[in-house]
């Protein structure tokens, strides 16, 4: 508004000299004020017309540059300067060969344009503008990784343990960026009757705050994007915004990235190749919790959060640690589930 108004008063001046100069080739006495009076009128609607599309066509010119981190203020308060010297210079011979109030607005409004320009560029662009200026380790220390390291996570990311490991490993090194309506999101799947859900749910949360303590950066970025209904579209268009990776552990989001133009890293992929197969015959514990979906198998997780089904253990739920025969293994969305046998001597010690 300040670059609009200002704009318009110079162009009102210029309006008015403007009339006020042709005024006086009419030979009456009135006409002189009438017409400065009328040039100050058009030009106070024009003025505000053409200060409004100057302002969006600014606007338009630095949007590719939006994405960049801002400099700071010393790198836009220069190239401003250089935009208001700039506009003088043009301005000079103006100033020199012509004889009339109207240069002298003109001027000014030349000069106010670039200045603005210059300086909405150099805040833009301002790191780029205080490398080249040797300054860069003057104005912006390196004390953090640039933001483009950081991550945006969905809710199966958020409820995928291997986040947690990769966090407490050093590796989110950018920090993690979580939209506000994906943590609503694994907030009712939290309070869901579904009990596997909810226990992931809330270890997610659980991870979310563990990261935190860990010193890994976590930012929540309150942007709802209401006018999008689904949830997977939100986020996709939340990395889009900021210009970051997604990571997810939905194969469907994953490939919709793609469709997108975001860069993405599905996590169960990784885990996949990082994570070892329960071969048959290997030994586990796990304290079952409730029952399976078939007659006298019991449930639990193990400490990674992977699902262990164990026939003929449903005398066992709630008992404490029981050591289990692993028979075989398959890969779901949910991670790797296990299909055990209670093994000899069930019952595990207490750590």
């Amino acid at each position: 508004m300040v670059f609009i108004e200002v704009f318009r008063l110079l162009i009102v001046l210029i309006g008015a000299l403007a009339g006020l100069e042709v005024g006086r080739t009419v030979n009456a006495s009135p006409a002189p004020v009438v017409g400065m009076v009328l040039g100050a009128l058009v030009t106070y609607v024009a003025g505000g017309a053409l200060g409004r599309f100057l302002q969006r066509q600014q606007g338009i010119a630095v949007a590719p540059f939006a994405r960049i981190p801002p400099g700071e203020l010393l790198a836009g308060t220069v190239t401003g300067m250089a935009g208001l010297v700039l506009g003088v210079v043009l301005c000079l011979p103006l100033l020199i060969l012509v004889r009339s109030p109207l240069v002298y607005p003109t001027a000014s409004a030349l000069a106010w344009v670039l200045a603005c320009a210059g300086f909405r560029v150099g805040t833009v662009k301002g790191g780029q503008v205080a490398a080249s200026a040797g300054l860069s380790r003057l104005l912006s220390p390196p004390a953090k990784p640039p933001p483009g390291f950081a991550v945006v996570v969905d809710a199966s990311a958020v409820m995928d343990h291997a986040l947690l490991v990769l966090g407490q490993s050093g590796l989110l090194v950018g920090g993690l960026v979580v939209p506000r309506f994906v943590v609503d999101q694994v907030q009712a799947m939290a309070a869901a009757p579904d009990p596997v859900t909810s226990r992931r749910a809330r270890r997610g949360l659980e991870a979310i705050e563990a990261l935190r303590e860990s010193g890994v950066a976590v930012q929540v970025v309150e942007d709802e994007l209401p006018e999008i209904e689904d949830p997977g579209e939100r986020v996709l268009e939340t990395s889009r915004r900021l210009g970051l990776r997604l990571l997810t552990s939905s194969g469907r989001l994953r490939d919709a990235a793609f469709d997108h133009g975001v860069r993405v890293t599905d996590l169960r992929r990784v885990t996949e190749h990082l994570t070892p197969d329960h071969p048959p015959g290997e030994r586990l514990t796990v304290s079952l919790d409730r029952e399976g979906t078939q007659p006298r198998q019991a449930a639990g997780l193990l400490d990674d959060g992977n699902l262990v089904v164990v026939n003929d253990g449903a005398h066992l739920i709630g008992g404490g640690p029981v050591a289990v025969e692993v028979l075989s293994s398959r890969r779901t969305t949910q991670g790797i589930m296990v299909f055990a046998r209670v093994a000899g001597g069930a019952r595990a010690s207490a750590p």
